[in-house]
């Protein structure tokens, strides 16, 4: 069995401001049995329970409760077992033979095995949610009910390989419910059956959704509590009063607004804790539709972005609770991240020089162009951004219309219809670049109506090339090197480039234990959670 080591993956925290600001979770005593948890997100209530083409952190949190994967990423960026018990891989790390958990059924009694997991890789993973991560699979089968062994036509890196069966593609279906249906439309999407710690009860839509203990979970320990809800509520004022109320004991990612973040700390009845989002560091993004002739010049993608004062974003909109992005990977990611890269600092007099110089003066009107600026509606304060975003662009004579249309509208906007020049978004950084990262500048992320990869259109061989040599090298230290040589391309190119990066954060009762306890807890079982009286 191989496992990847503290010194090669080791990432860090990269919010120890706010965890020496407010503290960090409380550990766990002996936990209690029974009860029922409500916890509620920084976003929008979800489009479906599971999107299988991604879909945004909405149905993240759902999905993951009770869909689970093969493994289970650990702080220090090992991996520890999950459905797969163990692993070995080849010398020339073309092959990779996973066994699985026995004695594991499915939430409709059906049993587990490894054709579930062929299936998944075969039909889901690699034409559907990670397929970057399995465009080089000649082959997956069944060496037994237990027994999946996966070749590949290239040698696959450790840590990639890995991070591709945690992340948030990496879910494993039930077969008997997903073959010979089309997955992304199955209706099983808002009835899920999965194997993890809970099972769907209902959904209540525009109000919450409800689960309840899985009575056969594969670890007979867990889950703890009896229930477990979700409560989508629009702001973060209506979340702060329902969390002081005791109405709501669970907030992730950025909950309530800074301010009450704060003042709620200060009360001493909550933990407030930037824990549990190492593999999953938000950003800000900027995207251009490059399908528009404007933003298909690189110039103009450039201009723009020293008209926008990151600066004033972080600390002012984001009260300190973000810092200026300079790559589309992370500055805690210690594996992949380099400062050195092209840097856009604000200067509007050489934005309006570069419009000038790529063809597009101002006019008699004063204005250069017009662009249909799309705020993204899964986050309230994308748009506040928005209109700074306007104002700054209007600056430098840009004739701006804005819309902040609502979380459905913007996925079909920017993803499918890609009605929009400029958008605001974001997206979730893991430690893996390849291919949460790199899907939003490859020809092959380009997949009309799949939520969250390349809406711009941007297509460009080298780029393409660069990500193949990252995605199949597999010494640690050349794969770095290819990672840094991506950022800088990507921060050449901008079809989309990160504005900021967001610091997240955990709001919980202190009622709750165990909450925080993986580097995507968003992305988590959440089966070990517990309350106090």
């Amino acid at each position: 069995m191989i496992h990847l080591s503290r010194r090669d993956f080791a990432l860090g925290l990269g919010a120890g401001i706010a965890a020496a600001r407010f503290g960090t979770a409380r550990a766990a005593t002996t936990p209690r049995r029974g009860g029922t948890l409500i916890a509620t997100w920084g976003g929008l209530e979800p489009q479906a329970l599971f999107v299988p083409a991604g879909g945004g952190s909405s149905p993240l949190l759902t999905s993951s409760k009770m869909l689970e994967r093969l493994a289970r990423m650990n702080f220090d960026f090992t991996f520890s077992p999950a459905l797969a018990t163990s692993w070995s891989i080849s010398p020339d790390h073309t092959e990779y033979t996973l066994e699985l958990r026995p004695n594991v059924v499915w939430h409709d009694g059906q049993p587990f095995g490894a054709d579930d997991v062929v299936f998944s890789v075969a039909e889901f993973w690699r034409p559907i949610s990670s397929g970057e991560a399995w465009k080089q699979l000649e082959s997956v089968e069944a060496k037994g009910p237990l027994t999946v062994h996966i070749r590949f036509k290239q040698p696959v890196p450790e840590f990639f390989f890995f991070s591709a069966l945690t992340n948030q593609g990496g879910a494993v279906l039930p077969k008997h419910i997903y073959a010979g249906r089309d997955i992304i439309t199955n209706p099983a999407n808002n009835q899920v059956t999965g194997t993890g710690p809970w099972r769907f009860d209902k959904w209540v839509r525009g109000s919450h959704i409800e689960m309840v203990r899985n009575e056969h979970y594969w670890n007979p320990a867990l889950p703890y509590l009896d229930r477990l809800i979700f409560r989508y509520l629009r702001s973060p004022a209506e979340r702060a009063a329902a969390m002081e109320a005791g109405e709501i004991q669970l907030g992730v990612f950025n909950t309530l607004s800074p301010p009450d973040t704060k003042r709620l700390a200060a009360t001493g009845k909550f933990d407030v804790t930037p824990k549990g989002y190492e593999n999953a560091q938000w950003f800000l993004t900027i995207e251009m539709n490059t399908r528009n002739p404007i933003f298909a010049k690189r110039e103009v993608r450039q201009a723009l972005l020293y008209a926008i004062d990151k600066k004033f974003i972080a600390e002012t909109i984001f009260y300190g609770f973000a810092k200026p992005a300079v790559s589309p990977i992370a500055s805690a990611n210690a594996m992949f991240f380099s400062p050195d890269m092209p840097h856009y600092p604000f200067d509007p007099k050489k934005a309006a020089a570069m419009l000038d110089a790529a063809g597009f003066p101002k006019k008699a009107n004063g204005k250069r162009f017009s662009a249909n600026l799309l705020a993204a509606g899964w986050f309230e304060v994308n748009g506040n951004i928005g209109s700074y975003v306007k104002q700054c662009l209007s600056d430098i004579g840009i004739d701006v219309n804005l819309t902040v249309p609502d979380r459905p509208t913007s996925i079909k906007r920017i993803y499918t219809d890609y009605d929009y020049d400029i958008a605001l978004s974001n997206w979730a950084n893991p430690a893996e670049p390849v291919p949460t990262t790199t899907q939003f500048y490859t020809t092959s992320g380009i997949i009309k109506g799949a939520a969250f990869r390349n809406a711009t259109g941007f297509s460009d061989k080298a780029m393409d090339d660069l990500v193949d040599k990252l995605t199949f090298e597999v010494d640690p230290a050349k794969r770095q090197l290819l990672a840094r040589d991506f950022a800088r391309l990507a921060m050449t190119e901008v079809p989309i480039s990160p504005l900021v990066e967001i610091e997240s954060v955990t709001v919980a009762n202190k009622r709750v234990h165990n909450h925080s306890d993986s580097p995507d807890y968003m992305a988590d079982s959440w089966g070990d959670l517990w309350l106090d009286t």
